[in-house]
């Protein structure tokens, strides 16, 4: 079980984002355990599943987010 810490925007630098790549952030995760992960996920999807800083959250072993439900 992690915490979301933070979402940030990515840095694409002076290039700015390729063409045709979906808006992406970094999520910050802080586990139960102490552990901090970073995954990167498409921007429209944490709208989509309502996940935002402060979330609890699952990740599941192929890098997605499943939203806690308290």
């Amino acid at each position: 079980m992690y915490t979301v810490e933070r979402i940030e925007e990515l840095d694409f630098g002076c290039e700015g984002r390729p063409e045709g790549m979906k808006d992406m952030v970094r999520v910050i995760l802080q586990g139960d355990n102490g552990e901090e992960e970073s995954i990167k996920v498409e921007d429209d999807w944490l709208y989509a599943h309502e996940i935002d800083e402060g979330s609890r959250v699952k990740l599941e072993r192929e890098g997605k987010l499943v939203k806690i439900v308290d």
